[in-house]
């Protein structure tokens, strides 16, 4: 008899599909997903295992590749040589799940064995992580030490930045729009040196404002307000203290925030957003509370040639507890209490004039803030003059002109009142994805 299983929201296909690194792994995937190489396919749960889909499918070697996925995360894993995470193995089992075609079956011995792998590691993180925050006193003084020596340079770097902006102001913004970016970058790599790296961004990207001379004053204006706030550090109240630190690009460790106080919620997953910065591709995953309403952003990173590890998927909702960075916005995911389920509509979307007020709100607390994720109730993309707009009665929003003409979100909204996610930005918004029913559509 197979072991009892447990009920997992299915997902749809479409929700498969947006894990896959390229379209090449998606359309390998739906080619794999129908055809006869699997020997073997079921899904898996008891008391000690996790919900997880498995299968044998027969490749180009002679054994077949053992493929499995954790559900609650999903984490993967597959013997294929594919470089590309999740490959189209993973990709496929994982739609031949979706379908229904997969049925209840006991886990055989690899599949145990890795899930039981993936739990002593978890297990063993714990210990390694108390010995070594809790180690030789000699170790914790040299930190100490190192990180005066880093707040004495970051303090002695925002002085002189303050004396350059002055000198920027002083020389007028008409000269300042005529300089290339090769001037930016200088008072970019001082900061640098000076350790404050999140200041050299703010420095850097002043360069792509030389063309707008109130953003570009603007900008100005906020890195004075950084400079002059960490000068007057201590006397601030703690979380704009703590949110200063971390706009400066002061660390704050991992461990740091899981040891702060969690939130557990229903947590919506509205969107991704993959963007170049240097030579880094940044990904954002925008979430929002289902009963609490609170916004968090999941922030990661990939190098050349890696590949995002995908765990949240657009047009799901996780129950899990989220650890807030000092500025409120970014989270880590500290524990899942269940696998991610699809949903059919979002919670908390506002009307526009209640959408500014909370982002308003949030940059009060926050006045560097860049982004910020928006749920706009019943609204229509019209275009007026020139720019695209969401539009509900005499409210609206303009779209970010960088993100191009909207067509996919006008083609899925047919003129009729939508729910729209998605950044805002100074430039305006940046739809992410958008609800047509009970259908999620990426943008």
């Amino acid at each position: 008899m197979p072991d009892a299983v447990v009920d997992v929201p299915r997902w749809s296909a479409d929700q498969v599909l947006s894990l896959a690194p390229d379209a090449s792994a998606q359309r390998a995937a739906r080619a794999l997903a129908g055809g006869k190489a699997w020997s073997e396919v079921g899904f898996s749960a008891d008391d000690a295992l996790p919900p997880t889909v498995w299968g044998l499918c027969q490749g180009s070697d002679v054994q077949p590749y053992q493929t499995c996925v954790d559900l609650t995360e999903p984490a993967y894993r597959c013997t294929c040589p594919s470089r590309k995470f999740p490959c189209k193995h993973t990709l496929a089992v994982l739609l031949r799940w979706a379908a229904g075609t997969v049925p209840d079956a006991p886990a055989p011995a690899w599949v145990r064995e890795w899930q039981a792998s993936r739990a002593e590691r978890t297990r063993a993180y714990g210990p390694k992580e108390a010995a070594r925050t809790g180690g030789e006193s000699n170790g914790r003084a040299a930190g100490t030490k190192a990180t005066l020596r880093r707040a004495e340079r970051v303090a002695a770097g925002l002085a002189e930045l303050d004396r350059w902006l002055a000198d920027q102001l002083r020389g007028g913004l008409a000269g300042v729009a005529r300089l290339g970016y090769a001037h930016w970058d200088t008072m970019a790599a001082r900061l640098i040196d000076a350790q404050a790296p999140g200041a050299a961004r703010l420095v850097r990207n002043l360069g792509d404002y030389v063309g707008d001379p109130e953003r570009l004053l603007a900008e100005l204006g906020l890195l004075r307000l950084l400079a002059a706030g960490f000068a007057r550090l201590d006397s601030l109240p703690p979380e704009l203290a703590a949110t200063l630190r971390l706009r400066v690009g002061l660390p704050v460790s991992a461990e740091e925030v899981l040891a702060g106080p969690a939130v557990r919620d229903r947590w919506q997953v509205l969107g991704v957003r993959d963007e170049p910065e240097n030579d880094l591709l940044v990904r954002r995953v925008w979430l929002r509370g289902a009963q609490t309403g609170r916004a968090a952003l999941v922030l990661s990173f990939a190098g050349p040639g890696q590949v995002f590890v995908t765990d949240l998927v657009p047009g799901t909702a996780l129950d899990a507890d989220l650890c807030f960075y000092p500025e409120n916005v970014r989270v880590l995911i500290a524990r899942r209490h269940a696998p991610a389920a699809p949903i059919t509509s979002v919670a908390g979307a506002l009307p526009v004039p209640a959408a500014m007020r909370e982002y308003a709100q949030a940059l009060a607390r926050d006045p560097w803030l860049e982004r910020w994720p928006m749920v706009l109730a019943d609204v229509v993309p019209v275009k007026a003059g020139d720019r695209w707009c969401l539009t509900a009665g005499g409210d609206g929003v303009p779209l970010d002109p960088a993100a191009g003409a909207p067509w996919r979100l006008v083609a899925a909204a047919g003129g009729r009142p939508v729910v729209v996610a998605g950044e805002w930005t100074a430039a305006g918004l940046r739809p992410l994805s958008v609800w047509t029913g009970d259908r999620l559509v990426r943008l």
